[in-house]
C-alpha cells in the first residue's frame, strides 16, 4: 500500500508522478493561479501492479468461418474448427471453451479420441495436433507435422490407438496416437491400385474399416476408385472402378453393403458379393425430364447411411439438388424409407453429423438426430419425430443475426432488472421446437461464488438492441428491440435517405444506458437519437420528434452566432481531406447535389411515425431527436452522447457543435457550435480560408470486416475520424498555436455531473462537462429548477462562460473523485413506471439520487478531483481551483481507442485500450502505470469499435464479425477462472458391445483377434522415413501443471514437471546411446566378415 500526498500552495503544476508539465495545465490562459488556499489531498491508494494480469477468459458466439466437425458419442461433446485455426468445444450450458492453434492455418478436420478426453486435429498446414481435454483449458500434448505430402483425410476408428492418414498422393499413412510417431507401414497410392491402371486415382477422400472385419481398410479416391486393403495380407481384396468422382463414403452396419456419394448428385450402393458394378444407382433429386434424360444434379458432398431397429434404414446427403432450379437454398435431405424430406437451410451447408446411440460401428446405429454446421448457424434436428423439428439452441450462436456495429457492457447490475428483461423477452420467444433435451450435454459446470449481475448490450446494422444476461461467463439473450419500428419505412425510390446511407439507415452507433432509472437511448446512423423508458404495461404513444438545426455554414469570416439554431461555425474538413472515394460503400452523390425538389434543407434523414402506436411491455420510445439536412447537406453523424435522469437532460454533439435536450419538457435548451461554446475564451487563433466542402462517409460502421487492417490505415472510416485524424496529426507539435479553418472541432464525450462550473464557485451545481477533438475541456453550469411542478414548466438554464481546461489529443472521458479517491457516480432518477395505474392516495413523485461530492467530504473540506483522459494522455484537476495534480502521457506513438474508469479489488483505476493493442491500467488519483500487456499486435477496426471496460476488471470487444470475446485484467478473477470454467471431461463407462452371439461370432470372420499393434508396430514394420514428417512435443502437460503449480502441491508438481522433463531427456539419450551401440555392433560385424575374408590372402591379392 502506498500513500500519495500532494501539497499544493497553486503555484506549482508538476508533481513526481507527472511526465509531463505544460503550461496548459493551469488556467485557460495557461498559466498556473495560486488556489484559493493550500490543501492537501490525502489520498491512500490501495492497487499495486500485483492485482493487475490478463488474460481471455469466455468467448460467445457462432464460431466464424468454420471449416470442421467432430462428436463424441459418448461424452456427448461437440468440437467445431475454423478457417482462422480456432476450435471451439461444447458441452451443456456453461461447458464452452475456445482452442486456438499458434499457426493460424485452417483446421481440416477434427477426430475425437471417443470418451478418452482427447480430440486429433489436422490443419491446412499438414499438421496433425492431440489434444488434451481433461484440463479445463485444453492444450496440445504432440504435434506431427508431414513434410512431403499433403493431410486430405484422416480416421480413427473407435478404440483403437492407430490413426489413417491420407494424402494428395493417395498414399495412406498410420500414425500411433500415443507417442505421435508414425508407422512403417505405408500403402503406397500404387500398391493398392492395380499395376495396368495408367492414371493416378486422386487423393485419398474416404478411409473406413469394415464394422464386419477391423483388418479391411475401405481406401476412396476421388476419382471414382474404391480399393478395400486388407491390412494383414497387405494386398488388394477389390477393387472398383466408378466413372464418377467420389465425395464420400459410408458403411451398412452389418459390413456387406456402403453407400458413396458422387459429384453428379447420385447415390450408389455397393455390395460387397459383386463390386464389379453398383447394387443400386438412384438420383434423389434428379427427375427425369420429357425428353427422357434425366435432370443434371449439384454433387452429394456427404452421405450417412444409418440403420434403425424398428424401421427403414436412414439415408441422409446434403447438395445433390438439381441445377436448373435457380435461387433454392442450400438443403439437407433425409431419405426413410419411402419419405423424402427435404430441409432448407438458411445458409450453406459446412458439414453434418448424424449422432448415434452406439459408438460401435458394427451395432444397429439408431440415430436419433443430426448436427448441422451451417456458414453463419449450427442447427441440431430431432430425427425421432416425423415432422424433424429442430431442438432450441442453449447457445448464444445468433449475435450476428444482424451484425454487430456498437456494444456496452455493464457489470454489477441492480439485481432485479435481469428477471424483469427475461420475463419480458421470454413472450417473443420462437415456438416449434423439439420437445427433446439438447443433445450436446456433456462436461459439467457449476454457478461459481465469483458471479454478480452482467449485462451485455449490442447494437446492430439493422437497427436492433439485443440485451444479453452475461452473468457467470455464460451468455443468454435476456431482450430485444428494434429501434426501425419507430420510423416509417422508407419507401422504394424515395431518396430521403438515399444519400446519406442507402442499405443500413437505423445501424446502431453507440448506445447509453442507466441501468437505475432504466432510461435507455441509441443513437443511429443516420444522426438520430431515440429515448425510451422501461414500462411493465403496455401502452398507446404518440412519439414526439425533435428537430435540430446543428450544421456549419460556408461562410469565410467567423463571427459569434447570432441565430443559435443555425452556428456559423466554419465547415472544416481533417488533414486528409480528401473525401473517401475509395469507400466501398461511398454513395455516388456529390454533397450539395441539386435533387429533383430542388436542394435538401430541414429535413432529416427519417421519418417518425406520426401516428398513435400500440407499444408492448418493455422499451417504449419517448422522444426522437433527429439532424436536419441543411443546403443539400446531410447531417453529420452523432460523435457523443450522455444522458441524465436526475437532471431530465439529454446532451450529444458532432463535428459542427453542441446540442442539450430537456427531454421532460420535450424541447431543445441549447443549439451552438463548438467554437461559440468557447466565448471569448478560445485559446486557439483561427485562420481563415476558403470554406472545403467536406461529406463525411457514414456508411463504414456496419462494415466490420474481418480484414486484419491496421487502425492508422483504416481510421478515416471511424465515426469520428476527422476530429480523431486531426487531433492525432497536430498534437505531434505542441507548438502549433493556430488552426487552420479547415480543422473541426468535434465534441468527442459529454458528461453529466455535479462539479463547479468556475473557480469561485463555493458549492457544486449541476453541469455538463464537455470534451472537444483538439483537446479542450468545457464546463457549462445548468441551473435546473428542484421542484417537480417547476421543473416541468420552468426553463433550465445554462451558462456558456464556464471553466476551460486543455489536454493533448481527442478528449474521451471524464470521470470524478472526492478527495478521499473514491468514486462519485452520477444522480440518477430512481425508476417508476409511467404507464402503471394511478394512486389517488400516493400521487407519484419523481425521486432522485445525488451524491454531491461535498456530502462524503467531512475531512478535506469542498472540492473533487476530476479525472479527464485524452487520445494521448491523462490528467487529474482538483475542482474548482482547476489545478492539474497530476499528468500521465499514455502513449507518444499510438493513442488510446477507449478509456474508463473502472472499480477494481474495492478501489478505482483508469483502464486504457491503445490502437497498438496495449492495455493498460493507472492508479487514481496519482495515475501511476499499475498495467501495461501487448495484448493483440494488430488492432482492426471492428475490435477499436466494440472494445468496452467494465467494472470487476472486466471487458470485452468482438474478435471476428459473429464473436465476442471476454477478457479480464484483474489478477483475482485470473486466480478463480479455473473454477469458473466447465469441466469437457466426465468420467463415463464405455458402453458395452452388444452381444454378437455364436453363429455371427463364428461366420463373421475373426474380426476381434485382430492387433494393429502386431501390424503396425515398430517391430513389425520398421520405422518410417524420417523425413516424412517431424513430431513435435506439445506443451500440453506442462499447462495441466501449471494450474496444479498455482495450488498448495506448487512445488512439488514443478520438481514433477522437471522430473518429466529430465526423464524425456534421459530417454533420447538412452536411445541416441541404443543407436551407437546398434551401429557400433554393425561395424564390428562387417569389420569381422572382412577380416575372416581377407585372413588367407596374400599382399599381392589385395
Amino acid at each position: 500500500m502506498k500513500k500519495f500526498r500532494k501539497v499544493l500552495d497553486g503555484l506549482t503544476t508538476s508533481s513526481p508522478g507527472a511526465t509531463v508539465s505544460s503550461p496548459s495545465c493551469g488556467s485557460a490562459a495557461g498559466t498556473p493561479t495560486a488556489a484559493p488556499t493550500p490543501k492537501e489531498i490525502d489520498v491512500q491508494e490501495t492497487l499495486v501492479s500485483e492485482n493487475f494480469q490478463l488474460c481471455k477468459t469466455v468467448r460467445h458466439g457462432f464460431p466464424y468461418q468454420p471449416t470442421a466437425l467432430a462428436f463424441d458419442p459418448v461424452q456427448k461433446i461437440l468440437a467445431i474448427g475454423s478457417r482462422s485455426g480456432g476450435v471451439r468445444i461444447l458441452g451443456r450450458p456453461g461447458v464452452d471453451c475456445y482452442c486456438q492453434h499458434e499457426s493460424g492455418a485452417a483446421v481440416l478436420q477434427l477426430q475425437f479420441l471417443i470418451n478418452e478426453g482427447a480430440l486429433v486435429s489436422a490443419c491446412a498446414d499438414d499438421t496433425l495436433h492431440l489434444w488434451n481435454l481433461r484440463q479445463r483449458r485444453p492444450a496440445i500434448l504432440h504435434s506431427l507435422k508431414f513434410n512431403r505430402e499433403r493431410i486430405t483425410f484422416c480416421h480413427l476408428p473407435f478404440q483403437s490407438k492407430w490413426l489413417y492418414v491420407g494424402t494428395e498422393r493417395g498414399n495412406t499413412h498410420i500414425v500411433n496416437i500415443e507417442s505421435f510417431i508414425l508407422s512403417g507401414y505405408v500403402i503406397m497410392w500404387n500398391k493398392a491400385i492395380e499395376l495396368s491402371t495408367k492414371t493416378h486415382p486422386g487423393p485419398v477422400v474416404h478411409l473406413s474399416d469394415s464394422p464386419k472385419d477391423e483388418g479391411k481398410l475401405l481406401i476412396g479416391f476421388e476419382s471414382g476408385t474404391i480399393v478395400q486393403w486388407d491390412l494383414r495380407g497387405k494386398k488388394a481384396d477389390f477393387r472398383i472402378y466408378y466413372d464418377e468422382a467420389i465425395h464420400s463414403v459410408s458403411w451398412h452396419h452389418e459390413g456387406k453393403q456402403f453407400m458413396c456419394s458422387h459429384s453428379d448428385g447420385s447415390l450408389t450402393l455397393w455390395n460387397l458379393r459383386n463390386t464389379t458394378k453398383p447394387f443400386q444407382v438412384t438420383f434423389p433429386h434428379g427427375k427425369i425430364q420429357k425428353d427422357g434424360r434425366k435432370e443434371s444434379c449439384k454433387p452429394i458432398l456427404k452421405v450417412e447411411y444409418k440403420t434403425c431397429r424398428n424401421s427403414e434404414p436412414f439415408v441422409i446427403f446434403s447438395g445433390g439438388l438439381s441445377y436448373d432450379k435457380a435461387g433454392r437454398r442450400p438443403a439437407l435431405t433425409i431419405m426413410h424409407g419411402k419419405a423424402i424430406t427435404v430441409l432448407e437451410m438458411d445458409y450453406p451447408i459446412v458439414e453434418f453429423m448424424v449422432l448415434c446411440e452406439t459408438p460401435y460401428n458394427n451395432e444397429v446405429q439408431e440415430p436419433y438426430a443430426v448436427v448441422v454446421l451451417l456458414e453463419k448457424d449450427l442447427i441440431v434436428v430431432d430425427l425421432t419425430q416425423s415432422n424433424y423439428p429442430v431442438f432450441e439452441n442453449p447457445y448464444p450462436m445468433d449475435i450476428h443475426e444482424s451484425p454487430v456495429t456498437c456494444t456496452a457492457y455493464f457489470a454489477d447490475c441492480p439485481p432485479d432488472i435481469i428477471p424483469i428483461l427475461y420475463s419480458i423477452g421470454a413472450k417473443h420467444k420462437k415456438t416449434g421446437y423439439s420437445q427433446k433435451e439438447w443433445p450436446i450435454s456433456g462436461g459439467t459446470w457449476t454457478l461459481g461464488s465469483h458471479t454478480y449481475p452482467e449485462i451485455i448490450i449490442t447494437g446492430h446494422a439493422d437497427g436492433s438492441i439485443k440485451f444479453w444476461d452475461a452473468s457467470a461467463i455464460t451468455l443468454q439473450m435476456l431482450y430485444k428491440m428494434k429501434t426501425s419500428k419507430v420510423f416509417e419505412k422508407p419507401k422504394p425510390g424515395e431518396g430521403r435517405a438515399a444519400e446519406l446511407v442507402e442499405e443500413d439507415p437505423f445501424a446502431i452507433q453507440m448506445v447509453s444506458w442507466c441501468p437505475q432509472s432504466r432510461i435507455f437511448c441509441v443513437v443511429g446512423i443516420s444522426a438520430h437519437i431515440i429515448l425510451y423508458r422501461f414500462s411493465k404495461y403496455d401502452a398507446n404513444t404518440q412519439i414526439v420528434s425533435l428537430e435540430v438545426r446543428l450544421q456549419c455554414d460556408s461562410e469565410d469570416v467567423i463571427s459569434p452566432s447570432e441565430n443559435e439554431n443555425n452556428p456559423s461555425f466554419s465547415e472544416t474538413g481533417s488533414h486528409s481531406p480528401q473525401p473517401h472515394h475509395h469507400h466501398q460503400h461511398q454513395h455516388p452523390a456529390s454533397p450539395g447535389s441539386r435533387t429533383p425538389e430542388g436542394i435538401k434543407d430541414s429535413i432529416p434523414c427519417l421519418k417518425v411515425k406520426d401516428r398513435a402506436v400500440r407499444v408492448p411491455p418493455g422499451y417504449q420510445s419517448e422522444l426522437v431527436i433527429q439532424l436536419l439536412w441543411v443546403d443539400g447537406e446531410p447531417p453529420q453523424q452523432i460523435t457523443s452522447l450522455d444522458i441524465n435522469s436526475a437532471y431530465g437532460l439529454l446532451a450529444f454533439g458532432n463535428c459542427n457543435g453542441l446540442a442539450v435536450v430537456d427531454y421532460l419538457q420535450k424541447t431543445v435548451i441549447l443549439c451552438m457550435s463548438t467554437l461559440d461554446l468557447y466565448g471569448s475564451t478560445d485559446p486557439y487563433q483561427r485562420l481563415t480560408r476558403s470554406p472545403r466542402r467536406n461529406r463525411q462517409s457514414t456508411s463504414g460502421l456496419t462494415e466490420l470486416t474481418d480484414n486484419q487492417q491496421s487502425i492508422d490505415m483504416e481510421r478515416s472510416k471511424s465515426p469520428t475520424s476527422e476530429s480523431r485524424e486531426n487531433s492525432f496529426t497536430r498534437s505531434r507539435s505542441s507548438s502549433v498555436s493556430s488552426i487552420d479553418r479547415d480543422t473541426k472541432e468535434a465534441v468527442t464525450t459529454l458528461q453529466f455531473g455535479e462539479s463547479y462550473g468556475r473557480k469561485n464557485d463555493v458549492l457544486p451545481t449541476p453541469c455538463l462537462w464537455v470534451g472537444t477533438s483538439l483537446g479542450v475541456v468545457l464546463l457549462i453550469p445548468m441551473s435546473i429548477p428542484t421542484d417537480q411542478e417547476e421543473r416541468m414548466e420552468e426553463p433550465v438554464t445554462m451558462g456558456v462562460s464556464g471553466a476551460l481546461l486543455m489536454l493533448k489529443g481527442s478528449v474521451l472521458r471524464f470521470s470524478f473523485l472526492d478527495c478521499m479517491g473514491a468514486l462519485i457516480q452520477t444522480p440518477y432518477e430512481v425508476w417508476r413506471d409511467h404507464n402503471a395505474p394511478e394512486d389517488p392516495d400516493r400521487p407519484r413523485r419523481r425521486k432522485l439520487v445525488h451524491f454531491s461530492p461535498s456530502s462524503s467530504q467531512d475531512a478535506c473540506g469542498d472540492g473533487h478531483l476530476a479525472v479527464v483522459c485524452s487520445e494521448r494522455q491523462a490528467k487529474v484537476f482538483l475542482m474548482p481551483s482547476q489545478s492539474c495534480l497530476f499528468v500521465h502521457n499514455i502513449t507518444e506513438s499510438s493513442f488510446v481507442l477507449r478509456a474508463d474508469v473502472v472499480s477494481v479489488c474495492n478501489s478505482v483505476c483508469l483502464a486504457c485500450f491503445c490502437a497498438n493493442g496495449h492495455v493498460m491500467t493507472l492508479s487514481l488519483p496519482s495515475l501511476r502505470p499499475l498495467m501495461d500487456v501487448n495484448y493483440l499486435p494488430l488492432t482492426d477496426m471492428r475490435i477499436a469499435r466494440t472494445f468496452y471496460f467494465t467494472n470487476g476488471g472486466q471487458a470485452l470487444y468482438l474478435s471476428s464479425p459473429t464473436e465476442i470475446q471476454r477478457i479480464t485484467y484483474s489478477q483475482e478473477m485470473c486466480d478463480n477462472l479455473q473454477e469458473m470454467l466447465g469441466e469437457l471431461f466426465t468420467p463415463i463407462e464405455t458402453p458395452e458391445a452388444q452381444n454378437r452371439g455364436f453363429l455371427k461370432g463364428f461366420f463373421g470372420g475373426n474380426a476381434h483377434t485382430f492387433d494393429r499393434e502386431e501390424l503396425f508396430g515398430e517391430a513389425a514394420a520398421g520405422k518410417a522415413s524420417r523425413s516424412l514428417a517431424q513430431h513435435i512435443p506439445g506443451q500440453g502437460g506442462v499447462e495441466g501443471m501449471k494450474v496444479a503449480a498455482s495450488g498448495a502441491v506448487g512445488e512439488l508438481a514443478r520438481a514433477r514437471i522437471a522430473l518429466d522433463e529430465r526423464g524425456q531427456r534421459l530417454g533420447e539419450l538412452e536411445e541416441r546411446t541404443a543407436l551407437m551401440m546398434t551401429s557400433a555392433e554393425a561395424f564390428s560385424k562387417h569389420a569381422h566378415e572382412l577380416m575372416l575374408k581377407c585372413k588367407d590372402k596374400k599382399w599381392y591379392q589385395f
